[in-house]
């Protein structure tokens, strides 16, 4: 005889008495496809623990990465993006706008703070990937010079994240002369003999590439992050040839000249501090 016997048969729970795991408590790698809960997933930095895969994050999370007990003062955090343009595509840019800050709870595709970083002062302005595809438009621009003046106002480095998908088409040349603008900042932050590093993670591409994300002291990326102009498949279809294996990843781009390293995120706050002290000293 079996060690069970069921004595009733069509046993049910009711609804109310179910007990559902909460939202959010589970995650699960775009790479290898396991699941990953969120506890350990916080602890491993956002890095999946089975293939190393550097899951995609914003700028809240590289705060608490980086900043020492994610303690920070964030700069210019009511900038807004006006319409210049009235631009209409399927939806009002103003509309596209309003729905994008309520979903990410974000003024715009960039957050910028000044914190410590292992004891030493630091300034991080860093893209968001979720608010219309972290484009480049006058506010992502505007926080960007105004973090590289305040760095050299107080002397401070200056890290910049990058993670988007090129200039905010939404603004037109507004856009595209947020290139000029960052870079003229840049070399101004140079004269200053502040320094100045660029993070490229998953994606840097289009104008963001063109412009502050390559002009860094040191260039460092994530692994495998895809870093290019414009993208795989356009430029595949222009040459009309089979494009190189692991073209525009990280190792594709380290490899021909263009970074100086790539860290992995669970040692990037120790591996960015030594370089600025060694830079300070």
């Amino acid at each position: 005889m079996a060690w069970f016997k069921r004595e009733k048969k069509g046993i049910s729970t009711s609804t109310e008495e179910k007990k559902e795991a909460p939202d959010g408590l589970w995650n699960k790698c775009p790479n290898c496809k396991k699941a990953l809960h969120t506890a350990d997933l916080l602890e491993n930095k956002y890095v999946c623990q089975y293939c190393d895969y550097h899951l995609r994050v914003g700028s809240k999370e590289y705060f608490q990465v980086l900043f020492d007990d994610n303690q920070f003062t964030e700069l210019f955090a009511n900038l807004t993006s006006g319409d210049p343009l009235q631009f209409t595509d399927t939806k009002p840019y103003v509309d596209r706008l309003i729905e994008s800050q309520a979903k990410t709870g974000l003024k715009d595709a960039i957050r910028a703070g000044h914190g410590k970083m292992n004891g030493e002062d630091l300034v991080i302005a860093c893209m968001d990937f979720n608010f219309i595809g972290g484009s480049m438009g006058s506010v992502v621009g505007e926080k960007i010079a105004r973090s590289i003046d305040y760095s050299i106002k107080h002397k401070i480095p200056f890290l910049m994240i990058s993670k988007s998908g090129g200039a905010r088409m939404m603004e037109a040349a507004f856009s595209l002369m947020q290139m000029a603008k960052t870079s003229a900042k840049l070399a101004l932050l140079s004269q200053a003999k502040i320094p100045y590093v660029s993070l490229l993670t998953d994606p840097t591409t289009g104008g963001v590439t063109a412009s502050y994300a390559m002009l860094g002291d040191i260039n460092v990326a994530e692994p495998n992050a895809l870093i290019g102009f414009a993208g795989p498949r356009v430029i595949k279809e222009t040459i009309k040839k089979d494009l190189p294996k692991g073209f525009q990843t990280a190792e594709f781009v380290l490899e021909h000249g263009f970074l100086d390293f790539i860290v992995d995120r669970r040692v990037m706050k120790a591996k960015l501090a030594s370089f600025l002290k060694i830079v300070k000293n």
